[in-house]
Formats: structure tokens, sequence, C-alpha cells
């Protein structure tokens, strides 16, 4: 009996297994809508709209080609001919692989300059804004001396730029900063990295920033929100608040039964059961990066808490390498971190859009009010003629009352 029981539960679970990993490979790549979103084609601005200003998210972008070829690069020069001098370009952090931009004598600097450069001067032409954030990367990996990659890397960027708001917050500050994009568009910049850093961390008027308790932060914030009320307000920051995908505890079946893929690809060494252990670590106490870990959970709750008293808010962050929307009480929650790397992505849950494919988020605000989010994926095809294709389009929802400004 034992014997039969062993081999039905293993073909069981054998069977459970490749039909979860069909599954995956079925939707991987492709599209997810969520069913109210799926004539999502049929929906256009108003014939009468104008665009009065557009902002582009390309986040993780540090692992892109530098000889010509990338194709988010292309996407991305091509969107700046269009947009203009009314655009915005936001970098929304981990800018640069493996761990930001080190000293001179570090054996990682040649490369990180070289890319840096190269990002720079395809933004340095550009007529708009481009703004650059900092991700965990940035920060030597969110590790002991953190700090100070992440201020040459602001250094390097502000006076190759000339431009002091091109990198935000300053000092590695958690923020926030907010800019006036147009009338009745307001940016937020935060730096979420700062919650979850190990070593370093600036506060303080000494070092730069506004106050020297954290809990002012997040007063500033409220408050800047509350006087805002009567605007859109668009929120960039790395670290999203929600995903279906590895930091936010989401993994493929192959990341369970052959997690030393995530060391090599080439590792194909099946460890059932004592595969999921690492899944299990990661979705249920995390890594420093993962929505999961106290820090980052704490974080989190503080940022949803004041939040969830708006219905003005779009807020856009990179980190997870795809393209991911979420509704969630009358608010927006973006992801736009597949500039130069993908990573899988689950279907579902609360999202109402989701891909693995490389490309990024696209923000078009209107003279008319309406405010519409794009999701554009980059052609590999060199050959094409378009760099790039509209995946998902849809009108973020309207104020819902607008409110008279309140005074301070």
């Amino acid at each position: 009996m034992l014997i039969y029981f062993l081999i039905i539960t293993t073909v069981l679970f054998t069977v459970f297994v490749l039909f979860s990993y069909w599954q995956e490979l079925k939707y991987r790549n492709k599209p997810y809508y969520r069913l109210s979103d799926v004539g999502w084609r049929k929906c256009q601005p108003s014939p009468q709209a104008e665009v009065v200003h557009s902002i582009a998210f390309l986040g993780d972008v540090g692992a892109v080609s530098i000889d010509g070829t990338d194709p988010v690069l292309r996407l991305l020069q091509e969107w700046q001919h269009s947009a203009g001098a009314n655009g915005s370009v936001l970098f929304l952090g981990d800018n640069l692989y493996p761990v930001g931009l080190p000293a001179e004598d570090n054996r990682h600097y040649h490369t990180a300059k070289e890319r840096l450069d190269h990002l720079l001067g395809i933004v340095k032409s550009y007529d708009g804004k481009s703004i650059f954030l900092s991700g965990n990367h940035d920060w030597n990996k969110g590790r002991k001396r953190g700090l100070e990659y992440v201020l040459r890397q602001e250094k390097y960027v502000v006076e190759a730029l000339q431009d002091e708001c091109s990198y935000l917050p300053r000092h590695g500050c958690p923020g926030p900063d907010a800019i006036q994009l147009a009338e009745g568009l307001l940016l937020i910049i935060i730096n979420t990295q700062w919650w979850v850093q190990r070593g370093e961390k600036p506060l303080g008027k000494a070092q730069g920033c506004q106050y020297n308790n954290i809990e002012e932060f997040f007063l500033r914030l409220n408050k800047l929100l509350r006087r805002n009320r009567h605007q859109r307000i668009v929120i960039a920051a790395h670290h999203p608040l929600y995903s279906n995908a590895l930091h936010g505890g989401k993994f493929t079946m192959k990341q369970h039964i052959f997690p030393l893929t995530a060391a090599h690809k080439r590792f194909y060494i099946p460890l059932p059961i004592f595969g999921s252990l690492f899944p299990f670590y990661r979705k249920m106490f995390g890594a420093y990066e993962d929505m999961s870990h106290r820090k980052y959970r704490k974080m989190r709750k503080r940022l949803l808490n004041i939040f969830h008293q708006y219905s003005n808010i779009v807020y856009v962050a990179g980190h997870d390498h795809n393209l991911q929307h979420f509704e969630v009480r009358q608010n927006h929650y973006i992801v736009s971190g597949s500039a130069s790397k993908t990573s899988f992505v689950k279907k579902g849950g609360k999202a109402t859009f989701t891909i693995e494919q490389k490309g990024f988020f696209v923000l078009n605000y209107y003279n008319t009010g309406e405010l519409w989010l794009e999701a554009v994926a980059a052609n590999s095809d060199e050959a094409s003629s378009k760099p790039g294709f509209v995946l998902f389009r849809k009108e973020l929802h309207p104020m819902l009352q607008p409110v008279e400004k309140v005074s301070e």
C-alpha cells in the first residue's frame, strides 16, 4: 500500500508541476488584461484633446546596450522626438548595474561610467526634463557605503547635465521633492531606498536634508497631497507598492523545482521540495529589497495609509523587471522596470495589466484634464521602421470632485 501511495503521490505531483509549468509558458511574454480592459484598443482620448505634458518612466535601465542598437533607447529617442519640450523622462533607479557608480579604482567603474555617459548623451540633447532617481543597485546594491556610491552618481549626473534638479531627491535624502510639470499636474519624487538601506543614511540639515526626524517626511508628504487635492499627482519612486513579480513574492514553478537557475541559467539541477524553501523565505520574510522584508513592509504600510486618503494619485516605480498596472481604492500603482531586463510576472490578482517585455510606461496629460496611461513595448527588429508599439492604453480615473486648494 505504501508503494502504491508513493507512486500515486509522485505521479500527481509530476502532473501538477508539468501543468503549472505549461500554464506559465502559455502566458509568459503575453499581455494579461483584466476582463473589463480587454477592449482597450477602442479607447482613445477625446478628439479635441491635446497633450499638455507627457512623462516617460524608465525603470532599471542599468543593463542597456550602449552600441546604439538597444531597442528601449531607440524607443526612448522616438518618444523624445514626439514629446518635445513638453515632456519629462524619469529614470526610476537602478541606473547602473551591479553596484551603481563605484570609485575609479573599482573594476566596475569604467563599464558603469561608459553606460552612464551613454544615457546622459541621449538626454543632453533633449529639450524636456530629465530626472534620475536612485535604486538599491545605485546604493552599492543596498549594502554599506551605499551613500558614498549614490552621492558619486548624483554629482556626476548633475555636473554633466548642469541641472540641480536632474537627480532627485538630492544628497540621498528621503524627499519628498515636488515639481509642477504643468497646470494641474504635479510630480512628487521620493527616495524609497532610504528606508531599506543598510549602513549610513542621511538625515538632518547637516547632511542636506530638510528635517532631523523621519516622521517629518510623512507629515510633509501628507500635507503636500492635501494641499494639492485639486491636481493630478504623480509620485515617482524606485520600490513598488503592489507587484505580481519577484519582489512581491511571486515565483515560477521552474524556480521551485530548479532553484539554482537563480544563480546561473544553466544550473538545471532538480531540487523539488527543498527548492521551495528559498521562494518561501523570500515570500514570507524577504531580502532587503523584497516587499515582505520588515523594513520594506513598514514603509509600504505607512505610504499606503496616506495614499488611501486620496483619489488623485498615480504611483510609478521600477524594481521588478516587467510592466504592471494596478487600480486600488481609486488610485493607480504602476511598475515600469523593464527598460533593460525582463523577469516573470504573474497574471491576475489585483492587477489590471501585466507583461514580461522590454519597454516602459508613458503618462499623457491633456488640456481637457484627461490623464491617459500607455504601455509601450520596444521592437527588437532593428530593420523595422517602428521602434515600438502600444500594448495597453487606459484613461486613469477623472477627479471625483475638484476641491479648493488648502492653505498652510
